[in-house]
């Protein structure tokens, strides 16, 4: 299907890939992609080639988005409109998302072993199905791929898998780790997410007895979400996911501005704070970033609740002796399937993800080493989520590429000002 609005051409395409790409015979399911041109390209084309919706001879532009399990963007993001001015732009919605073949705790029910379909859907997997959507639209030629958080993890697997079809790579805030274990990435995370809080809190520092005020009504009584199910201490601490975001220390602060309401005389969590915060601590929409947020860094050994194994280290979390509430951050945790509901039906594939061994190399440091690839990198100073050390290093383990270190952004850079495209574009071309 094709159709315009805003002075932008969509196309739509789906396409069958094989659930285990080394069993190509075996079943299947679908991977959809959303094509994006400029309108005024477009029609050019159309007047030159007689063919409808096509932008001529611009490259294709693949973009990863982060995750992993969130589907591609929906809205018009600013670097969107850079983009279509050089290229042919594919939002793909990667495996298991969006409007590709679903995995929820919905369709995973209809699996014998869910688990076990589940290990096909990580980057490796990814990079297999964009290259059948490579040939499926530009058949030889390669074309440039933009990889935001987890789809930059993509983009250097691709570089890893297939590097003979990119001409150009550009990646925001999300160059991976090459070795290690996720318990190595969550214990140099937590403090990032500590410095995180205290510089939330000192720029709202009537927060913290907000904060501390909900944790106690949460110990001593049993507050039920409007979905029907408890909001926990320990839950209510992930409310803090957010506060790498450009308006992340925003929206929380607004969120607990509106925590209490006075009903007679008696200060009460207000229904609107708890249908925001329903809202906000579901997985219902991505149970994917759930179930497969450890296994993005395994390569070898069980995932094994790393993020919870490494928490112990870190006992300003502790929420019980009275000490300040902290938010914990881009961490999940075993105990999290038993109390969102969206994810209770998935506890038993989940703790068979977490034991699983044997996960498969997602990258080639010789391949990346020996890279022939334009690569450029945004990597953000006091990025949250991605370690800054970690990516310097994997920077430099790649040939060739040119890194943009930057305290200017926050982590969804990218999507927040088209400045961040225009850098990664003029680097990669240098």
């Amino acid at each position: 299907m094709t159709y315009r609005h805003s002075g932008l051409v969509f196309t739509e395409h789906t396409l069958a890939v094989p659930v285990d790409h080394h069993d190509p015979g075996g079943p299947q399911i679908e991977v959809f992609a959303r094509e994006v041109s400029a309108a005024d390209r477009a029609d050019a084309a159309d007047r030159a080639t007689g063919r409808a919706g096509d932008a001529g001879d611009l490259p294709f532009l693949l973009y990863l988005e982060g995750g992993p399990g969130r589907r591609g963007p929906r809205h018009l993001p600013p670097w969107l409109w850079r983009a279509v001015q050089r290229y042919r732009v594919v939002l793909m919605d990667q495996r298991g998302t969006g409007r590709s073949t679903p995995a929820t705790r919905q369709t995973l029910a209809r699996h014998r072993d869910p688990a076990a379909y589940l290990l096909n859907f990580r980057a490796d997997s990814i990079v297999r199905d964009a290259e059948m959507l490579r040939e499926h639209l530009a058949g030889n030629r390669p074309w440039s791929v933009l990889g935001q958080s987890f789809g930059g993890f993509c983009a250097v697997t691709y570089l890893s898998y297939a590097p003979e079809s990119l001409r150009e790579v550009m990646i925001a805030g999300g160059l991976p780790p090459l070795n290690g274990s996720p318990e190595e990435v969550y214990r140099a995370a937590y403090p990032r997410v500590l410095a995180a809080n205290e510089r939330y809190f000192d720029r709202y520092p009537d927060d913290q007895k907000i904060a501390d005020r909900i944790v106690e009504i949460l110990d001593e009584e049993k507050v039920i979400l409007p979905g029907g199910d408890r909001l926990s201490p320990r839950r209510f601490q992930m409310l803090g996911l957010g506060l790498g975001s450009r308006n992340g220390f925003d929206g929380l602060h607004h969120l607990l501005e509106e925590a209490f309401v006075d009903v007679g005389g008696d200060r009460r969590l207000s229904e609107v704070f708890l249908r925001r915060v329903d809202n906000t601590l579901t997985f219902a929409e991505h149970p994917l970033y759930a179930l497969m947020h450890e296994p993005i860094y395994c390569q070898g050994a069980a995932p094994a609740w790393a993020a919870h194994r490494a928490r112990a280290g870190f006992p300003q979390f502790d929420l019980s002796g009275g000490a300040p509430t902290r938010f914990t951050g881009e961490m999940i945790f075993p105990w999290l399937f038993d109390e969102d509901p969206a994810l209770a039906p998935l506890v038993v594939c989940a703790e068979q993800i977490a034991a699983r061994t044997g996960w498969p190399r997602l990258y080639d440091p010789d391949r990346l080493a020996a890279n022939t690839v334009p690569v450029s990198a945004a990597i953000y100073y006091d990025d949250m989520y991605v370690d800054r050390e970690t990516s310097l290093a994997t920077a430099a383990a790649i040939r060739g590429l040119r890194p943009w270190i930057t305290n200017e952004f926050g982590h969804d850079g990218l999507g927040q000002d088209a400045a961040v495209f225009d850098r990664l574009v003029t680097l990669v071309g240098e």
